[in-house]
Formats: structure tokens, C-alpha cells, sequence
């Protein structure tokens, strides 16, 4: 069988280069010089890749995500169920991008039980994800998607989980790459300073434990 890399998801240079830009233009001033930074289901480690912070962690159940992760990047091949190798109260920033929509709710939940042990105080978790209300017609076109997340319901669970949700943002970016448009830094970083994103389908909620 062909790998869900290589029907879904092939390795594509302008996701690099969306990844690059956001970091560089969102993500980064979040996050501390001396932080450990998490990815959970980091993949072709686009966004660990760009982060520049004292310690940075891969996790990815892909056997291939290693080959990709930059120099000085830790990998780690499991399940974002299984965060027994991190050590507690080591985790500045956690992030996650379309993960848990492949995963059920209990899956879900075991993760952030773990997870509110990993983060240092003041530490946070922040998730990119497809937002169901805006994203029906193409949720499920990813034969992998396993659950259904709205900006309200995923807020809700995290909020049920020992988590307290501190940002949401129901429309960041556009759900995917493949469109006539062209991935241009200048263009998604205009992108990301309108009040309303068109054709915004995915999500980005930020928590930290409750």
C-alpha cells in the first residue's frame, strides 16, 4: 500500500514556505529564546523546522519524520498518546497542527491528560486545526479525518480536559495550498493582519491548563 504521505500528503516546497512565514510572522514572538518548543504529529517538521528557541522536539508516528527535522531538532517516532519520553514541567510551548481531527476523543483526551504535565508553568497549547462550520464540504475528503471539531466544540472539550482556552481564532488560514493562488510571504503575511480572513477554514485555538 502507498503511504498516507504519499496519496494525501506529499512533500510540497511551498508548504515550507507558508510554514517559514508564519513562524517567522506569528509564531515566534510567542515563544521565548530559552523555551522548549513540542510538535505533536510534526511530519515533515515544517513548523519545528523554523522555530528558533533553546530546545526543540519532533514527535510523529511517520517513521520518515526524522529525515525531514532540521539539524539540532530531537525526533521522536510515536503516538501523541504515548508522552511517557518528555519530561514533566519541560514543555514551554506545545503545538499541533491538524492532529487531532485523525484521532477519536478519547485519543484526544489521553494526550492533554499527559500533556498538562509536560508544560512548565505558564506553558501553552496551541492548535491548528480545519473548523468544521467553515470546512464541511471538504472535511471529509481526507479519508483519515476521524472527528468533527468546531472552534466552539473544541474549546469546550479542551475546557472539559483541564485546559482554559486564552485565544480562538475561528478562521486563520485557508483550509489548504491547492489553489490557483500563490503562496507568497508577502502576501500571507497581509493575509494574517485582516480583521476578516476570506476563505479562512481552519482554526487556531490557544490553552494553557486550567
Amino acid at each position: 500500500m502507498k503511504s498516507y504521505h504519499e496519496i494525501r500528503l506529499p512533500y510540497d516546497e511551498r508548504r515550507d514556505l507558508l510554514w517559514k512565514t508564519l513562524c517567522e510572522a506569528y509564531f515566534q514572538p510567542l515563544i521565548p529564546e530559552r523555551a522548549c518548543v513540542l510538535e505533536l504529529g510534526a511530519g515533515y517538521c515544517h513548523f519545528i523546522n523554523h522555530i528558533r528557541c533553546a530546545r526543540r522536539i519532533a514527535l510523529d508516528l511517520w517513521d520518515g519524520m526524522p529525515q525531514h527535522a532540521a539539524q539540532g531538532v530531537e525526533t521522536v517516532i510515536g503516538s501523541a498518546t504515548d508522552l511517557s519520553g518528555i519530561a514533566e514541567r519541560s514543555v514551554d510551548f506545545g503545538f499541533a497542527s491538524n492532529l487531532f481531527e485523525h484521532m477519536s476523543q478519547d485519543e484526544f483526551a489521553l494526550t492533554l491528560a499527559q500533556l498538562r504535565d509536560k508544560l512548565t508553568p505558564g506553558g501553552s497549547l496551541n492548535l491548528l486545526q480545519p473548523n468544521y462550520r467553515y470546512a464541511y464540504r471538504e472535511y471529509f475528503d481526507d479519508f483519515s479525518h476521524r472527528t468533527v471539531y468546531s472552534d466552539r466544540s473544541i474549546s469546550d472539550f479542551l475546557s472539559c480536559h483541564g485546559f482554559r482556552v486564552i485565544h480562538c481564532e475561528p478562521r486563520f488560514l485557508p483550509l489548504t495550498i491547492k489553489s490557483a493562488l500563490p503562496v507568497s510571504p508577502l502576501l500571507i503575511r497581509l493575509y494574517l493582519r485582516l480583521p476578516f480572513k476570506p476563505l479562512g477554514k481552519q482554526m487556531l485555538i490557544r490553552a494553557v491548563p486550567a
